[in-house]
């Protein structure tokens, strides 16, 4: 290690990186995230696996400001978004089960739903293909001029609610593709009405226990704590960091509230490696991208998009990536899998101001760009 790299590790709020991989040293990774050191300030938690061994594990900034311990590799973020690959999974075991099939329809499960939903089946859900209407926008427009923080926080019975009170979808399921919260929310509530058990029990009986991923939850208010538990900031205009942990949204489990750590990830990478919670065979539907029937699935802003169940998979510089980004009030985290270079990128941030997939994507540069002798 150089003179450098000491002083800078000396620096960091919390240091705990592991011998490097032979090829890149730890102090170009560290360097992309140097801006973010601090003592009294939030940041972030950083993990690279490579061959299924972590090569470099650090963390920068603090939990939260009130008790400004410094953010480890236990430190648990809210994952938003990223839980959705969770929630996929916990719909792939019901399926494995036999409880549950991939074109059960919506009305199959909740004979109450409205008629729209006799042709929305589970993998339409999966896939973001359904439809369903925007659950965030209907509950904004119950209340107009309302600030965000005085409106109260919806749960997924509450979106399937709202989405049992509309007449029709979007677009008919399965011709288009489009992001959609409410369809993992759903989602989750098809775990609870299957399983017979409450989202959060079901995932913590058949993923995080057998995996030994023990501090990980989907976090409900006067149900649980979150240990070690990290406070999503925002920077105001002033540059003064203000905590932004909650919207009316947060307590929403199946599209984003799961909060996991760094030590915990990285058995969720190696089961996913290792086919231990889910066999090749099981998870090749979540690997295959889907196909709408009017045409290649687009993004809003008309980009091409590849998604199978709870994974992105658009490949990077030719390089066959599965991946997810989570983006809430105050937390930003990403995981960039890279299958068959054996590299994973997963970057947890507790602010508002960082692009996790970005500096993800700068250190799998350096892995898979070039090498660096040590």
């Amino acid at each position: 290690m150089n003179t450098g790299f000491r002083t800078l590790a000396v620096i960091a709020v919390a240091v705990f990186a592991l011998p490097g991989s032979g090829q890149v040293s730890a102090a170009r990774v560290d360097a992309i995230f140097s801006s973010l050191s601090s003592r009294d300030a939030p940041g972030a938690a950083v993990l690279v696996l490579r061959g299924g061994r972590a090569v470099f594990r650090r963390g920068y900034g603090v939990n939260d400001l009130r008790t400004l311990r410094p953010i480890d590799a236990r430190t648990n973020f809210r994952l938003a978004s990223f839980t959705k690959q969770f929630t996929a999974a916990g719909i792939m075991l019901l399926v494995r089960d036999g409880k549950l099939h991939y074109d059960d329809h919506l009305t199959d499960i909740f004979p109450e739903f409205p008629a729209y939903g006799r042709s929305i089946a589970v993998r339409n859900l999966l896939n973001h293909t359904s439809g369903l209407p925007d659950y965030e926008d209907i509950l904004m427009q119950q209340y107009p001029g309302t600030p965000e923080d005085k409106i109260p926080q919806i749960l997924d019975a509450g979106v399937l609610k709202i989405l049992e009170e509309q007449t029709a979808g979007k677009f008919p399921a399965g011709s288009k593709w489009e992001y959609s919260n409410s369809g993992y929310a759903t989602l989750a509530m098809i775990v609870e009405k299957v399983s017979g058990k409450s989202f959060g029990a079901f995932l913590r009986e058949r993923i995080f226990t057998p995996l030994k991923m023990n501090h990980t939850l989907a976090y409900e208010k006067g149900k649980n704590v979150v240990p070690r538990r990290a406070y999503g900031h925002s920077k105001e205009k002033d540059g003064v960091w203000r905590e932004t942990d909650q919207s009316p949204t947060s307590a929403v489990l199946g599209d984003g509230g799961i909060y996991s750590s760094l030590d915990d990830l990285a058995k969720w990478d190696r089961a996913l490696r290792d086919h231990t919670l889910l066999s090749a065979a099981e998870m090749q539907p979540a690997l295959t991208p889907v196909q709408p029937t009017d045409g290649p699935a687009k993004s809003a802003e008309g980009a091409a998009v590849s998604y199978g169940f709870g994974w992105f998979l658009d490949p990077y510089k030719g390089h066959k990536r599965m991946w997810h980004d989570g983006e809430t009030v105050g937390f930003r985290t990403t995981i960039q899998r890279f299958p068959e270079d054996k590299l994973t990128v997963i970057v947890l941030a507790n602010r508002a101001d960082v692009n996790a997939e970005q500096l993800a994507l700068k250190v799998a540069d350096l892995y898979l760009g070039g090498v660096e002798s040590r």
